[in-house]
């Protein structure tokens, strides 16, 4: 009937509207520092079922086939593409990039889940207290906290995540503190914040602390930020992929349309 094409061509133009959505997000965010971009992936729904396959005839033959009429489709879900952008140099020493797996854990507002998240951003900075925040947001620690000395005159950030300064008057490096790395064993389960946060769930499973290079963690470069992971030009074939399946469903709409005035012409006459 050409009311179930109806259903099913509306349930394709409410889900590639969704994948429009999703694509432009990812496009927009092509410059945000350690954007992850995301996919819609799809499903189709129920199917009415006329005949099974293996039905037995009157005759007693066997149908080798069924006939199905299918519902149309719905998103099934939005998968986090978690693979790393490249790494491109600041010349700025508070600037550092993961090379590998693993989040910065940074301390947001105690009303959001357990008060802390997690991310790939490490645009750093030092706040009145001279402590490391991230320079995003109003500055989010980063955890463990690390405390910069007032008035140093240099800051050296090691692969394994050491933090050593010259301090006023002195000629050899101090160690103030010590960055670590979280990992989750299933990155893409984590719920998005916004602000290129990320946050624990039961899909992502616990957070797995470690020093950075160890147990899997990936290494951090210092100097470096990590840039989105967004290929524009793969976007926009998606998007036009998308757009044309939008324009197909819509057709579908429209040919439905017509049989239905069709047939209610003929009952008219």
């Amino acid at each position: 009937m050409a009311i179930t094409a109806l259903g099913s061509a509306a349930s394709g133009l409410r889900a590639l509207s969704t994948s429009i959505d999703v694509i432009s997000n990812n496009l927009s965010n092509a410059e945000t520092t350690a954007f992850k971009g995301s996919r819609v992936n799809f499903e189709d729904l129920m199917y009415q079922t006329y005949r099974a396959p293996g039905t037995v005839s009157s005759s007693g033959d066997i149908s080798p086939n069924g006939i199905f009429v299918g519902l149309g489709t719905k998103i099934s879900g939005t998968e986090l593409n978690m693979s790393q952008g490249s790494l491109s140099n600041t010349n700025n020493p508070l600037d550092l990039g993961i090379q590998g797996n693993g989040f910065f854990r940074v301390k947001i507002l105690s009303t959001l889940g357990d008060g802390t998240a997690y991310t790939r951003a490490g645009n750093f900075n030092i706040n009145s207290n001279g402590m490391l925040v991230l320079g995003l947001g109003d500055g989010y620690q980063l955890i463990p906290p690390i405390t910069i000395p007032t008035g140093v005159t240099q800051i050296t950030i090691s692969q394994s995540g050491n933090v050593s300064v010259i301090k006023p008057g002195a000629s050899a490096q101090s160690s103030v503190g010590q960055i670590k790395l979280t990992q989750f064993v299933n990155p893409q389960g984590l719920n998005l914040l916004g602000g290129s946060l990320y946050q624990e769930t039961q899909s992502s499973g616990a957070p797995i602390d470690s020093l950075p290079g160890v147990n899997g963690a990936g290494t951090i470069l210092q100097n470096y930020l990590e840039a989105s992971n967004v290929d524009p030009v793969t976007e926009m074939v998606s998007l036009i992929k998308v757009q044309r399946s939008f324009e197909l469903n819509s057709q579908s709409i429209q040919s439905a349309d017509q049989a239905l005035q069709t047939i209610s012409n003929l009952r008219r006459s």
